[in-house]
C-alpha cells in the first residue's frame, strides 16, 4: 500500500464505482478502498437473509418468503432510465447512464431488461404516462378538447429539432421559459404536472420559470427511450439488481489497472501543510495520491445535511395493482397530487429481473422526508401497493459536499435523492468527473449498442 496514486477512492458506490473505471480508463493510477467487505456501499443489493438482519437483527426470515439467495434487493434509492435520472432503480434506453456503460463497454458485464410498465397518480388513481401524440389521445387522463390540446403539443416537441429552425415555430426556447411555451397550448394544470414530472422527470416545479429548451430535450429524450425498446416504459433495469452495477464498473477499473482493497478500517485522508490531500492511512500504512474521490461518509467535516429520504422496501406476492398486471414498473406520484412539497416515486421488479422468488415482487417506496415519521409520510404510496407480505421503513440523511476541491484536491460525491431514476446521479458523477480531469466526458456513443436481454 505504500505507493503513490493519481487517485484514491474511497467507498464502492454506485457514483465512486464509475468514477474509478472512468478515471482507469483514462490511464490514470487507481487506489479504489472500501471500509466495508463488500462491493456497493449504499449502492448495494441484499440477499433475504441479509436484508432481515439490517432491518431485523438476528431474527431469521419466514420459510414462506423463499429462499434468500433468490433476493436481490437493492439499497440504493434509485431506478436508472437509460436517460439518466433515476437513481432508484431504472435506465432509460437513450440516457446518460447507458451512455457511460456503452462508452466505458460496461455492458459486457452486464445484461438488462426492458421495464414493463411507466406510470403516473392522478386524481387517486394510477395511469400509464401518455408520451407521444397518439398515446395522448388515448390516454383516460385527459377529457376530450385536452387531449387534442395535448396532441399538438406532443407533436411540437416530437418534431423539434435544434438545427432545424422551421421546426421551432417562431419560438426561441433558450428565451421561451416553459410555462410560456405550455400557455401556448392551453394545457391545463394536471395535463402540465403529469408532463413535467412524470415524462420530463423534474422533481419540482422550478422548471416552469426556466428556459424551454431543456424541458423539451427531456421530453423528446423519454420518447426515444420508449421507441428504443417498444415497449411499456423507457427504461432498463440490470438483471439481479443495481448491486451489479457497481461491481460491473469495478471490474473495469480493475482490467485498466485499478488496485480494490475491501474491509480496511478507518481509511483516514491525510493533509499537507498547503491543505492539500497527500494520502490515505489505513491499518497503520500510508498509500500517497494527489487527489482523493469518496462519499460523504469519508470525509462528514466537509459537508453538510440538506435533507433526509424516507423509504419503505415491500416483498408482495403480486404486482402494483392497476398496472396492467406489471412485472416492473414505476410510478410517479406528483407533489400537487398529494398537498407536498416534493413528489412520490413507487417502483416495483420481480423474479422477472431475477431480484425475487418466482411469484415474489419487491417494492420500494421513497419520497424527501417532510417529517420525522415515515409510516405516515409515505402512506399514499403504500396504499396503492395492495397487500404486503413484509415491509421495512427507514430513513437516511442527504448530504452534500462543503469544501473547495481547488483548494484541498478532495472531490466528495452527493448523497442520492430520493428519485427512482438516474438523472441526478449522473449528473453528478459527470460533473465531478470534469471537475477531477478539467475534461468534459464525451458520450456520443452509438446507441444501438445497448439492448435489453430477452425474455
Amino acid at each position: 500500500m505504500d505507493e503513490e496514486y493519481d487517485v484514491i477512492v474511497l467507498g464502492t458506490g454506485l457514483k465512486e464505482c464509475i468514477l474509478s473505471g472512468l478515471l482507469s480508463v483514462d490511464g490514470l493510477k487507481v487506489l479504489h478502498m472500501d471500509r466495508n467487505d463488500y462491493y456497493g456501499g449504499e449502492s448495494t443489493s441484499l440477499n433475504l437473509t441479509q436484508l432481515w438482519k439490517h432491518f431485523k437483527g438476528d431474527d431469521k426470515p419466514p420459510e414462506t418468503l423463499g429462499a434468500s439467495r433468490d433476493y436481490n434487493v437493492d439499497m440504493m434509492p434509485k431506478a436508472c432510465n437509460l436517460a439518466s435520472k433515476f437513481l432508484l432503480f431504472f435506465m432509460m434506453a437513450n440516457g446518460s447512464l447507458v451512455r457511460i456503460l456503452i462508452h466505458t463497454s460496461v455492458t459486457k458485464y452486464l445484461n438488462f431488461k426492458a421495464v414493463d410498465g411507466s406510470f403516473v397518480y392522478n386524481k387517486s388513481k394510477i395511469y400509464k404516462v401518455p408520451a407521444t401524440d397518439l398515446e395522448a389521445l388515448k390516454s383516460p387522463l385527459m377529457g376530450l378538447f385536452e387531449k387534442r390540446r395535448a396532441r399538438k403539443f406532443f407533436i411540437y416537441v416530437q418534431d423539434y429539432e435544434d438545427n432545424d429552425p422551421k421546426s421551432h415555430e417562431g419560438l426561441d426556447l433558450n428565451k421561451v421559459s416553459a410555462k410560456e411555451l405550455v400557455s401556448k397550448y392551453g394545457l391545463e394544470d394536471d395535463t402540465i404536472d403529469f408532463i413535467g414530472h412524470a415524462l420530463a422527470l423534474y422533481s419540482c416545479d422550478s422548471y416552469l420559470d426556466q428556459p424551454a429548451l431543456d424541458f423539451v430535450k427531456r421530453m423528446k429524450l423519454y420518447s426515444e427511450s420508449l421507441a428504443r425498446f417498444q415497449g411499456g416504459s423507457p427504461y432498463i433495469y440490470p438483471l439481479y439488481g443495481l448491486g451489479e452495477l457497481p461491481q460491473a464498473f469495478a471490474r473495469l477499473s480493475a482490467v485498466y489497472g485499478g488496485t480494490y482493497m475491501l474491509n480496511k478500517p478507518e481509511c483516514k485522508v491525510e493533509f499537507g501543510d498547503d491543505g492539500k490531500v497527500i494520502g490515505v492511512t489505513s491499518e497503520g500504512e500510508t498509500a500517497k495520491c494527489k487527489k482523493v474521490v469518496c462519499d460523504p461518509s469519508y470525509l462528514s467535516d466537509r459537508v453538510k445535511k440538506v435533507g433526509k429520504v424516507a423509504r419503505a422496501i415491500c416483498i408482495m406476492s403480486h404486482p402494483i395493482p392497476d398496472t396492467n398486471d406489471s412485472h416492473s414498473a414505476q410510478v410517479i406520484l406528483p407533489q400537487k397530487q398529494l398537498g407536498r412539497k416534493s413528489d412520490m416515486y413507487l417502483f416495483c421488479c420481480s423474479y422477472a429481473h431475477n431480484v425475487a422468488p418466482k411469484g415474489k415482487y419487491i417494492a420500494f417506496v421513497l419520497t424527501e422526508a417532510e417529517t420525522d415519521d415515515p409510516k405516515v409520510e409515505l402512506e399514499p404510496g403504500i396504499k396503492l401497493l395492495g397487500p404486503v407480505d413484509e415491509i421495512f421503513y427507514d430513513t437516511y440523511d442527504r448530504y452534500v459536499p462543503t469544501n473547495d476541491h481547488t483548494a484541498d484536491n478532495c472531490f466528495i460525491s452527493a448523497s442520492y435523492d430520493p428519485t427512482t431514476h438516474f438523472e441526478t446521479t449522473v449528473n453528478d458523477v459527470i460533473q465531478m468527473y470534469t471537475k477531477i480531469t478539467g475534461k468534459v466526458l464525451d458520450l456520443s456513443v452509438d446507441l444501438s449498442a445497448a439492448s435489453a436481454a430477452e425474455e
